[in-house]
């Protein structure tokens, strides 16, 4: 009997082993296809177009990467337009995690009349697709005297029923009752709960929406080509646009750098917001 569980033990763990093997396997491949679209966006910013549509492609670095980035800044303002963005987009993400996670504290764990009816018209607000409002919201903009300016982006863009929808289902699940009651014993305000109570616990959710956010406004290209109606006072993807001449005259190579140069604000983004939601999820939510 002790000699076949001896044999199965030894099983058991090469098993477990082959497994683990297969899964990291795996998730190596994964990994790898995940990266490749980025390593050909390189792999295209450091050659000419001609060299881009050669055959067999060109897998290796090239030495044109300095020239495409000369390119770059004599055919377009890239650092006044990637300013523009930063403005646009960190605003809109921080007045975002501001009202959205108030709006959604509130229909959390608060009861008030028309609740359930406010929260209906929110779900229908959230299906509606943002590009059948575009012709109303520009005439709103129009009217008030906007257009053409960066509040025309940032105003409109300032909540939104999907942060308030995810910030609602997190703090559900993610703060409890008893922590509310227990600061309203020691007095605490309706502000005072949700700046020290609410706010340190949907941590990792406020990361994930502070992402989303600001990668929706960073690759928005559409509203802001309608309502900057300024050449020269215009965000990046809408400059980046600029690049695509006419007759086959594109330049790909300086396209590709264009592109790869504005990656890097969103990596920054990502890596901060990512570590965030890991640090707070292996803390534990309530301390």
């Amino acid at each position: 009997m002790a000699s076949t569980q001896d044999t199965a033990r030894p099983r058991g763990i090469q098993g477990s082993r082959r497994r683990g093997v297969a899964l990291h396997t795996v998730l190596v491949l994964g990994l790898l296809l995940s990266a490749f679209p980025f390593y050909w966006a390189v792999i295209m910013s450091t050659h000419t177009s001609s060299e881009i549509f050669s055959y067999p492609p060109k897998l290796l670095p090239g030495s044109h990467f300095l020239e495409n980035v000369r390119s770059l800044f004599d055919t377009v303002d890239f650092f006044g337009s990637m300013a523009n963005s930063l403005l646009v987009a960190g605003s809109v993400t921080f007045l975002v995690l501001l009202f959205d996670s108030l709006a959604a504290f509130v229909f959390a764990k608060f009861e008030f009349p028309g609740k359930r009816l406010l929260f209906v018209l929110l779900m229908f607000i959230f299906m509606v697709p943002a590009q059948l409002a575009a012709i109303p919201q520009f005439v709103i903009m129009a009217r008030i005297g906007w257009i053409g300016s960066m509040t025309a982006l940032i105003v409109p863009a300032a909540a939104n029923a999907f942060g308030i929808f995810w910030m609602r289902q997190y703090m559900k699940g993610a703060i409890h009752d008893e922590l509310l009651d227990a600061s309203r014993i020691d007095g605490a305000s309706f502000l005072r709960q949700y700046w020290h109570v609410a706010l340190p616990v949907v941590r990792p959710g406020l990361a994930f929406l502070g992402i989303f956010t600001f990668m929706g406004q960073w690759n928005d290209y559409a509203w802001p080509l309608i309502a900057l109606t300024d050449p020269d006072n215009v965000t990046l993807q809408v400059a980046l646009s600029q690049l695509n001449g006419t007759h086959g005259t594109t330049d790909y190579g300086m396209v590709m750098t264009g592109a790869l140069l504005a990656l890097i604000p969103l990596l920054v983004v990502f890596a901060i917001g990512a570590r965030q939601i890991i640090g707070d999820l292996a803390k534990g939510a309530i301390k």
